[in-house]
C-alpha cells in the first residue's frame, strides 16, 4: 500500500505555523539589530523577509520557509512548498536569484522515489521562476519536511514593507481564501477531483507579479497571506503602520468549494489558534457568519499577495493581477487612521 504523505505528519502546509500569540512570546526577548544600519528590514514588524542593503542600487532579500505535507502527491508537495517559500521575496517587491533546499525526511519510512519527487517538484518551480536551487541541507527526520531558503534582490527604494501602509489605502487581495479548509477536506476524503485541482492550481501559482506591482506608483505596502490567515497578516500591516482596517466579507474571494466545507465546520486547527490569538483586535459585524469568520482566519499555504495602495492606484494594481492570471483578485477593504484593529462587515 502506498504511503500517504499527510499520514506521516501531525500538521500540513502553513497550518504548521506556531500560533501568533505563542510566537510573539518566543520572540519577545530577541535582541534588536540596531547596530547594523544596512539591515533595512528585520524582525521588528514581522515582515515577510529580511532586507540588507549592499549599495545604493541593490539590497539583498532573504527568507526561509518550510513545512510538512499538505497533500499526498510528492511532486505536488514539492511544488507547493517551493512556491510558498519564494512568495516572500515577491511580497517584498524583490526578484529571486537562488535558493537552498531544506530537507528533513523519514528515510527509513518514505521511499527514496517519493523523496526524489518532492525535490523534483521544488526544482520545477524554481526553474519556472528563473532561479537555481544551488544546494541545501538534509536530515533524517521523523516527519517529512521540505522548503527553501531563498535569496533575492530589490532596489532599496522599491522595498514594500508591511509597515508602510497609509490611511485611505485600498486593500487588494490576489488569491482566494480556503486552502487550509480544502486541505483538511482532502485528508478526510471529502475533496473531489475538481476541488483538488483547484487546491493545486492556487497553491502552485507563483506570486511573481509582486515584483511588478511594487513598481506601481501609489503602492505603499505588501505582504502575503499564509499561516496566520488574512486577519492575522492584515493585523501585522495594521500594527506596523499604526492604522485600522475594514474588510467587506462579501468582497473577499473564496475557493469554490471552501464555503461549503467551512459551513460544515471543516478546517485545520490553525483556524482556532489564529482566532484565539487576535480575537481581541478584530470586530465582526453581526451579519458576518461564523463560517465566514473561520475562512478569514484559515491558514493559507502559498496564499495570495495583500497589497495596500492608494485609491487612485487600485485599478492599476487590479489590472496587473488580472493580466498575470489572478482572476479572483479583488478590492476587499481599506485602511484608516486609528488604533491597530480590524472591523469586518
Amino acid at each position: 500500500m502506498a504511503i500517504k504523505l499527510t499520514q506521516l505528519s501531525h500538521g500540513g502546509g502553513c497550518g504548521c505555523k506556531i500560533a501568533p500569540a505563542v510566537l510573539a512570546q518566543m520572540l519577545a526577548k530577541l535582541p534588536t539589530a540596531q547596530a547594523f544600519p544596512q539591515l533595512l528590514v528585520g524582525v521588528e514588524t514581522a515582515d515577510d523577509a529580511a532586507v540588507y542593503q549592499i549599495n545604493a542600487e541593490q539590497a539583498v532579500v532573504a527568507t526561509t520557509d518550510f513545512f510538512m505535507p499538505i497533500v499526498d502527491d510528492a511532486f505536488d508537495f514539492g511544488r507547493i512548498a517551493a512556491t510558498n517559500a519564494v512568495s516572500d521575496i515577491y511580497a517584498m517587491g524583490g526578484t529571486p536569484i537562488m535558493a537552498l533546499a531544506i530537507v528533513g525526511m523519514p528515510v527509513n519510512t518514505l521511499p527514496i522515489a517519493d523523496i526524489q519527487q518532492i525535490l523534483a517538484g521544488g526544482a520545477a518551480v524554481a526553474q519556472a521562476a528563473g532561479f537555481p536551487i544551488a544546494g541545501g541541507h538534509s536530515i533524517d527526520a521523523p516527519e517529512p519536511i521540505y522548503g527553501l531558503a531563498v535569496i533575492g534582490l530589490v532596489h532599496p527604494a522599491r522595498i514594500k514593507r508591511n509597515a508602510d501602509a497609509q490611511a485611505g489605502d485600498r486593500l487588494i487581495l490576489g488569491k482566494p481564501l480556503g486552502v487550509g479548509i480544502l486541505g483538511t477536506a482532502m485528508k478526510k476524503g471529502l475533496l473531489d477531483e475538481a476541488g483538488y485541482a483547484e487546491l493545486i492550481a492556487t497553491t502552485t501559482q507563483l506570486n511573481r507579479v509582486g515584483s511588478e506591482i511594487a513598481q506601481i506608483v501609489g503602492v505603499h505596502a505588501m505582504t502575503d497571506v499564509t499561516g496566520f490567515g488574512l486577519l492575522g497578516h492584515l493585523l501585522e500591516v495594521c500594527r506596523g503602520s499604526g492604522l485600522a482596517a475594514q474588510i467587506n466579507a462579501a468582497q473577499v474571494p473564496l475557493l469554490a468549494s471552501a464555503a461549503g466545507f467551512a459551513q460544515q465546520g471543516i478546517g485545520p486547527g490553525a483556524i482556532e489558534r489564529n482566532l484565539a490569538s487576535f480575537s481581541a483586535e478584530v470586530d465582526f459585524d453581526a451579519q458576518v457568519a461564523d463560517w465566514q469568520q473561520r475562512l478569514l482566519a484559515d491558514a493559507q499555504t502559498s496564499g495570495g499577495l495583500l497589497v495596500s495602495c492608494s485609491a487612485e492606484s487600485a485599478p492599476a494594481v487590479l489590472a496587473a493581477f488580472h493580466a498575470a492570471g489572478f482572476a479572483q483578485a479583488a478590492d476587499i477593504g481599506m485602511l484608516s487612521a486609528g488604533a491597530a484593529r480590524i472591523s469586518v462587515v
